[in-house]
């Protein structure tokens, strides 16, 4: 840190343009997406603006930042220390932008949550609006993809998942547990074999994930209900099998949080066959200080606080 210091000292001599304090926010976006059509979306600008600011910030410095190649950009020597002194900066800029208006009401750009399905679209799609009113000028963007996003290549910025990430430099926090039954319609159980038993479940037909797209063994449900239990209707919207269900075509193993959106679904032998998953939430460690992914893990610490049982066993949603 002294030695750059001191390049910097020696580079101010010869300095063609003046520093732009405003040009670490562009620096910063890059050097953590790491592409600039990226930075500029999460900078609420376009990639040509993004260009500029970080010529301008090199030639206003005297200093190489990024190294250019057909992937992206990656941080010189130099970049990675003014990396960790501009996150130091930006850090202190949103202490005093929070104590200053309570909110960071001013935030710009734009936030990627990714989320599981059914907590994407069952729970956080109806409040998410809430983060968007409250900062006009942020983009929120919710992905509900059926599959694992890769925070490490800046696809999200914040992730809500069942499984943590088996490596890497990320910051971890766990959101919830929730309890899934399984459940079948009305008129499937008043016309199907009595199931009184857990082994009475195999002669049953099951509605679930297709066997090969399951990307998280959270998701694998059927073989924890019952040995060699596999779905013969298989799809890989949680949506679908829940309308499948609905229509009495078989049983199915759903959140019960999801299942309360369908009155006519009962669940069975709950008791005695239930699961328990949690819902984590996880931002790349490089991101966790920026305001937006701040601002964005305390709105969904809040609404879970505010949810109460909705996440409950077979308590009444919230």
């Amino acid at each position: 840190m002294r030695e750059f210091a001191q390049i910097l000292c020696n580079n101010a001599q010869m300095m063609t343009q003046p520093f732009n304090w405003n040009d670490l926010r562009f620096f910063l976006a890059v050097a953590r997406s790491r592409t600039i059509s990226l930075a500029g979306r999460r900078t609420g600008t376009d990639h040509a603006t993004v260009g500029r600011r970080i010529s301008a910030l090199e030639a206003s410095l005297g200093l190489k930042l990024f190294e250019r190649n057909p992937r992206g950009y990656n941080l010189t020597q130099h970049g990675e220390t003014l990396l960790s002194m501009a996150s130091a900066m930006e850090a202190e800029a949103v202490r005093i932008e929070e104590t200053a208006a309570g909110q960071q009401q001013g935030l710009t750009g734009a936030i990627r949550i990714s989320t599981p399905e059914g907590f994407g679209n069952f729970f956080l799609a109806s409040r998410i609006g809430a983060l968007a009113a409250a900062h006009p000028r942020l983009a929120v963007e919710m992905i509900t993809i059926q599959q694992i996003v890769a925070l490490s290549r800046r696809e999200a910025d914040v992730a809500i998942t069942m499984t943590l990430p088996p490596n890497g430099n990320f910051v971890e926090e766990r959101l919830t547990d929730y309890r899934l039954y399984v459940y079948g319609s009305r008129s499937y159980l008043a016309s199907a074999a009595p199931i009184r038993s857990r082994e009475d479940l195999g002669d049953h037909m099951f509605i679930g994930y297709v066997d090969d797209l399951i990307f998280t063994r959270a998701l694998n449900y059927l073989p924890e209900i019952r040995p060699h239990l596999r779905p013969r209707i298989q799809n890989s919207s949680l949506h679908a099998q829940l309308a499948a269900t609905v229509a009495g075509f078989g049983l199915c193993v759903l959140p019960a949080y999801v299942a309360r959106t369908a009155p006519d679904l009962v669940p069975v032998l709950p008791e005695e066959v239930s699961l328990t998953r949690t819902y984590w939430m996880v931002a790349d460690a490089d991101m966790a200080e920026t305001a937006q992914v701040r601002l964005t893990q305390r709105f969904l610490r809040g609404l879970l606080e505010e949810a109460g049982p909705f996440f409950d066993g077979l308590a009444p949603p919230a």
